[in-house]
């Protein structure tokens, strides 16, 4: 016998040889028609794996994130055979599970695959899928493996880097593929397909490689799922942020300057300035001071602190002077200088906690194909702060911190939120700077004060900052998406590696703790999430002009004039459309910018010296004095505007 402990703690005695899907049913038969993917000892196994020895097992259904990888992995697999079966001599090569879907990069030969073939593709995977096929899981030798794809040179090569006696084959129907494993029980559970779109990938990512075509689908249990998603991916288009942006006028980008360097126009550089500034008003009363920092810093700085190790050949080349021997760096992290500038004094314990701030453009050298929008670029602007503090601070200033976030949060409307602890991988010592002691002091500081703060927070290993521990927060937006924003990390490895140091009460040198955060992340990934949240329709605080004021006619251009510095002597940023356009169309046009309000003025408004008032979305709020609609914007300003 042997001993299967479930997530509730509860233990069960099976006979050896038992499968996930049979303690499944001894549960319930319910909870075994819908389970769809297993784990045991955190492993992903299938559902019919043999159990051969004590352990914990946790099965998954459709509505844990494992049942869907463990689906869209299977969905794969089935667009692999309709490929093959409908291109003959195509070359498969990857295909793996992602963010709601799957794909399949492919060598079609001369076979050309558009949005033509589409429909096609998908009924002959529903074809598939309706003949119920198992997922069945074989080992096979290297040379066997070899010998299966000797005319496929990209399975021969990810085949070549396998160990013999680590290689599985997953079959189904007629269709075999080099796979490691993770499927659902049957072809059958797959409902629903829709091949989404094509692109260019080159192979394993390296553009010094072929360019294969990469089939992008998803797959759902069932049809009314799939109908779902495919409206909110309507929806997602028309608040993508590139669409948003090019219409509201913030900000454009240049094959000239760059690929991935952003270009802020006027409007886009007011609402950053109006970011910055929201954010500066808070950390002035949080204690902050602000600091500025060069875009470049010599080689060992960087050395020193242990970014040049871990991204120097993922970042942009050193810049060479005409010294000999000189080299500099495009800043990709600010925290280097923010110790210098800590190292730039003495400091004693009654000093501490200093907190440096700075909003300060950093460089990546991404990917060209990596590149989106702004969600994606290589110079960024980071709303940077790092706190140098004693271990007896460590806790209230963490604590701070989580507040500051929470009120940026709650002021942009990121209502629906939880927070991630990301710790170490425990198997992979090496990707981490620092003594286990730091690491564990710095993971338990986070974890103390997230449970001390009442947050709704998980634990995920392996995804740590090279030199710390983090407590990421994870926003969803109004279509349910995810978005990782706003960061807070514990770092005793920098202050060691820059010997930052403060005289104590004992009149000896110690070291501080130090704390990373930036509650936006960045400037730019930050107005993107926050320009597809909100649909382009911002805070009134926060929007580039809160109004347009229309005449009726030419002859009442001066009223319209007057009525803006009026509102201007509110603090209320407005424009005038001075264009000989017919009123229904500067309506329309008012409305496409989203802009909150439109006042409209004519000869009753002259006489009465009021103004007419509508809102974005067409509701009409009459005929009211400058001032009456003063306090409205006021009102409204508060309400979303809160205070620290």
């Amino acid at each position: 016998m042997i001993q299967i402990t479930l997530p509730d703690g509860s233990i069960k005695s099976f006979e050896q040889n038992t499968t996930p899907m049979d303690v499944a049913k001894s549960i319930s038969e319910g909870l075994a028609r819908n389970v769809i993917s297993a784990s045991f000892n955190g492993k992903t196994v299938e559902t019919v794996t043999p159990l051969t020895t004590d352990g914990s097992l946790v099965l998954y259904t459709w509505n844990n994130n494992e049942g869907k990888t463990a689906f869209w992995h299977s969905s794969a697999h089935v667009l692999a055979q309709a490929l093959e079966e409908l291109y003959p001599g195509a070359k498969l090569t990857i295909g793996p599970a992602i963010d709601n879907g799957f794909y399949y990069d492919v060598d079609f030969g001369d076979h050309v695959v558009s949005d033509k073939d589409f429909k096609t593709i998908e009924n002959k995977m529903l074809e598939i899928a309706r003949g119920k096929h198992t997922f069945n899981m074989r080992s096979i030798s290297k040379a066997e493996a070899l010998e299966t794809y000797k005319d496929n040179e990209y399975k021969t090569e990810l085949i070549e880097n396998l160990e013999d006696g680590t290689i599985t084959f997953c079959d189904h129907s007629t269709f075999t593929d080099l796979c490691r494993g993770g499927h659902i029980p049957n072809t059958g559970i797959i409902k629903a397909v829709k091949i989404l779109s094509v692109a260019g990938a080159y192979w394993r990512g390296d553009e010094n490689n072929k360019q294969l075509t990469r089939v992008y689908g998803t797959s759902f249990p069932k049809q009314k799922e799939l109908t779902e998603y495919l409206e909110l991916l309507e929806e997602a288009k028309k608040r993508d942020h590139r669409k948003l942006g090019k219409e509201l006028e913030l900000f454009t980008f240049s094959s000239k300057v760059g690929q991935g360097l952003p270009l802020w126009l006027p409007k886009g550089a007011a609402l950053r300035e109006r970011l910055e500034n929201f954010l500066k008003k808070a950390q002035k009363k949080a204690g902050y001071e602000m600091v500025v920092t060069p875009h470049i810093g010599q080689k060992e700085l960087y050395v020193t602190s242990g970014h040049y190790a871990k991204y120097g050949e993922d970042s942009f080349q050193p810049i060479l002077t005409p010294k000999e021997g000189e080299e500099f760096l495009l800043k990709p992290m600010n925290c280097p200088h923010h110790c210098e500038i800590y190292n730039s004094a003495q400091w004693s314990y009654k000093d501490l906690p200093k907190r440096f701030a700075e909003f300060g453009t950093v460089y990546r050298y991404e990917q060209s194909g990596e590149l989106h929008g702004l969600t994606r670029v290589r110079g960024f602007t980071q709303d940077d702060a790092h706190i140098f503090c004693t271990p007896d601070q460590l806790d209230a200033e963490f604590k701070n911190v989580i507040d500051l976030v929470l009120y940026v949060f709650g002021s942009l409307g990121f209502e629906n939120f939880t927070a991630q602890v990301s710790v170490r991988d425990l198997d992979n010592p090496d990707k981490y700077i620092g003594s286990v002691e730091n690491w564990e002091k710095a993971e338990q500081a986070i974890i103390n004060a997230a449970t001390d703060k009442g947050l709704d927070f998980v634990v995920e290993s392996g995804e740590a900052a090279f030199y710390g521990p983090k407590l990421d927060f994870m926003v969803k937006d109004a279509l349910g998406r995810q978005w990782q924003l706003g960061t807070i990390q514990v770092d005793y490895n920098l202050p060691e590696r820059f010997e930052l140091t403060y005289k104590g009460s004992d009149n000896e040198s110690h070291r501080p703790v130090m704390i990373h955060r930036a509650p936006f992340g960045s400037m730019e990934r930050f107005i993107a999430i926050l320009l597809e949240h909100t649909g382009g329709n911002f805070p009134l605080w926060l929007m580039p002009d809160q109004v347009i004021i229309l005449s009726i006619s030419e002859k009442y251009e001066k009223y319209a004039e007057k009525v803006l510095n009026l509102l201007e002597n509110h603090e209320i940023r407005a424009l005038v459309d001075h264009r000989n356009e017919t009123i229904g169309k500067k309506i329309r046009e008012a409305e496409m910018k989203k802009i909150p309000y439109m006042i409209i003025v004519g000869e009753n408004e002259e006489q009465e010296n009021k103004i007419s008032v509508r809102q974005h979305g067409g509701e009409d709020l009459g005929s009211i004095t400058v001032e009456a609609f003063a306090e409205i914007v006021e009102t409204e300003t508060n309400k979303t505007l809160k205070q620290f």
